[in-house]
């Protein structure tokens, strides 16, 4: 596995407020304590709710925890009713954002071109994006990896340099019993890991697969290549912290140099 590992959670809106706000104090601590993830061995976001994202941001305070939200508005702050900015989001200490994720694009009609929009308003505002690709049919490895390395393109037309998150997420593995095969999983990650690292804007950017993740993913992956996948993105699964910790422990036992410490990544 790479020298650190990524670990993310989306809550989507399974949680209300009172059940977050829990939530986020269980969690919170325990990861907090968390050697992997205090040395940065284990890279943690956590993206909430819009209206959760305050309680997340004071929870993870003093931690390496990013906070994220679960979308961003392509434009500028002004007469966008409804609309949440990228300029805003920074300004309440979110960090990472999810765009273009398969229901956005199924339930809102959002194109490559909105996702390309999206995430050019979020670099242009120091935010990550966590941008989240994927085949919506079940192809082969190698049609999937073709497929996804040109959606990613598209997604990243005209968007300004710096780093991304990819979540590759195949639309056919959300929400099922079992994720993508591995050797899936592992081609498809190795291609869009290829087109990253042939783009000078996008050094240092991630690569990270979702689509019922959970544990023991992490180590089959790396076992059928070592350094293809740098993370998981996690839904419901990590609604239990004892599973999302879990993951977590995985993950550190698969990381291999802090970035924290001489010769670890930036």
């Amino acid at each position: 596995m790479s020298a650190s590992v990524t670990v993310g959670v989306s809550l989507k809106t399974y949680f209300g407020h009172a059940r977050a706000r829990a939530w986020f104090a269980e969690i919170a601590p325990r990861l907090r304590a968390h050697p992997a993830v205090a040395d940065g061995r284990v890279r943690v976001f956590v993206i909430p709710t819009y209206l959760q994202i305050a309680d997340a941001v004071a929870a993870f305070a003093g931690s390496p925890v990013r906070v994220g939200a679960q979308d961003v508005s392509a434009y500028p702050a002004g007469a966008f009713t409804g609309e949440v900015t990228a300029s805003e989001l920074a300004e309440v200490s979110v960090t990472v954002v999810e765009i273009g994720h398969a229901e956005r694009r199924r339930l809102f009609d959002e194109t490559d071109h909105v996702t390309a929009a999206k995430a050019t308003a979020a670099v242009e505002h120091g935010l990550t994006p966590v941008l989240c690709i994927g085949e919506a049919e079940h192809l082969g490895a190698s049609a999937a990896a073709l497929a996804n390395v040109e959606q990613l393109a598209v997604n990243l037309e005209g968007v300004p340099t710096g780093p991304v998150i990819v979540a590759y997420e195949p639309v056919w593995a959300i929400g099922a019993a079992e994720p993508a095969p591995d050797a899936h999983i592992v081609a498809v990650c190795r291609a869009l890991r290829a087109a990253l690292d042939a783009d000078p804007a996008r050094a240092g950017s991630t690569v990270i697969y979702g689509g019922a993740a959970g544990p023991g993913l992490l180590a089959r992956l790396d076992g059928v290549e070592s350094g293809a996948v740098d993370g998981l993105f996690l839904g419901r699964f990590a609604h239990d912290p004892d599973a999302l910790l879990s993951v977590v422990d995985e993950a550190a036992a698969l990381a291999t140099v802090s970035p924290l410490t001489p010769g670890g990544a930036p």
